[in-house]
């Protein structure tokens, strides 16, 4: 018989709508987690649909150096949304691509090797974004992974400031780190890094693969800071569900990138789900949306949980309740008995990621859920 070379769950998704999923007995599941932050519009948004649709009746694929419509359109809405000068846009299929190539550009352009990233960071699994990841989990077994990268606290400035030197290439950081527990950064924090980092001339990346596009309730994390870097990445939500990841960078990045390419590199049908996708976001004013049904969730959480949990933490839709041990088995309970879908970080935090269109409803359901299975929940 055929395998795999993943788990798999013991629930079997057969179709979605909206904040919600069906297994093949049509149990509904409220998706908290399920897409890990993947569908910010929710499962079979029309408008996604019809320009995929659209896009499929004129041309499914060209090579990227081909113009097409879809693709220009893509780079100049990234170009547009993105914060301060970043007008250069490289286009792949995932966000470990999207910080694979970040690292390549820095170095480059820098033409330095060094790279200093954050304790409980996480960047993707190819070779050059996993050496950028802190968890030893994911290295095991396959270095030696690429050089030269060297780890900090995160949030700790006097740190960042002893790491970095003439030799560093660029200082990758999560303005909310994701898997490493739903850290969020200090403003003063990455005040330090683009200083830092400017005074070295190296290359600040911020990556906003999850936190990114309105999920913590501006349309990039790094916007509440007042932070513009060199170099910017996005993917996961960005077409909403479909595989597509961008590199966004400052003219200096993009002049002295070197080369770089990818066959699949900005598809006609991915670029036009992804139009649609951003463009939604931010005509419709999602980011402001997660903020407030954000904020009403992790009241609620800290307001009904108290002292079971030791910590509510996050911003907009982007949620983590920090446990002393227990969030694994809470999130197969939540799952198997209260079908709400949620992400175990390790077996301390629970990590809530719902499409950015739930409404308080929604948000109930999640805390009456959670408050369900709390006597899982340790501290």
């Amino acid at each position: 018989m055929p395998g795999f070379v993943f788990s798999e769950k013991p629930i079997r998704l057969v179709r979605g709508d909206g904040p919600y999923l069906y297994d093949d007995a049509e149990k509904e599941y409220l998706d908290a987690g399920a897409s890990y932050a993947c569908v910010p519009l929710g499962h079979r948004h029309p408008g996604v649909r019809r320009a995929i649709d659209d896009q499929l009746d004129r041309l499914t694929y060209v090579q990227g150096s081909y113009p097409v419509t879809s693709r220009t359109e893509l780079y100049d809405l990234l170009a547009e949304v993105a914060p301060g000068d970043l007008d250069y846009v490289w286009l792949c299929n995932s966000g470990t691509e999207a910080n694979e190539a970040a690292i390549k550009f820095a170095r480059h352009a820098t033409g330095r090797s060094e790279v200093v990233a954050a304790v409980r960071g996480f960047h993707g699994r190819t070779m050059g974004a996993l050496a950028a990841t802190w968890s030893q989990e994911y290295k095991q077994g396959f270095e030696p992974l690429a050089g030269g990268v060297s780890f900090v606290p995160y949030n700790d400035s006097e740190a960042l400031t002893d790491a970095v030197s003439a030799e560093t290439a660029a200082v990758i950081l999560e303005p909310i780190q994701g898997e490493g527990g739903v850290n969020p950064a200090s403003v003063e924090y990455l005040e330090a890094a683009r200083d830092l980092t400017a005074d070295a001339g190296a290359a600040l990346v911020l990556d906003e693969v999850q936190c990114g596009l309105g999920r913590t309730g501006r349309m990039w994390a790094c916007e509440k800071s007042g932070v513009v870097p060199d170099v910017l990445t996005s993917a996961k939500g960005l077409a909403n569900g479909f595989p597509v990841g961008a590199t966004i960078v400052r003219e200096w990045v993009a002049q002295n990138a070197g080369s770089h390419g990818g066959t699949f590199s900005g598809g006609p049908v991915m670029c036009a789900a992804a139009v649609e996708t951003v463009r939604t976001i931010r005509d419709t004013d999602l980011p402001a949306h997660a903020a407030d049904v954000g904020g009403y969730l992790r009241g609620r959480l800290e307001q009904e949980l108290g002292d079971v949990v030791r910590e509510v933490r996050g911003a907009g839709l982007m949620v983590g309740v920090e446990v002393k041990t227990g969030a694994t088995t809470a999130a197969r309970d939540l799952a198997l008995d209260q079908h709400v879908l949620v992400i175990p970080t390790g077996r301390t935090v629970l990590r809530y990621l719902p499409p950015l269109t739930i409404e308080r409803e929604h948000a109930d359901r999640l805390v009456d859920a959670t408050v369900a299975v709390a006597d899982h929940l340790t501290v």
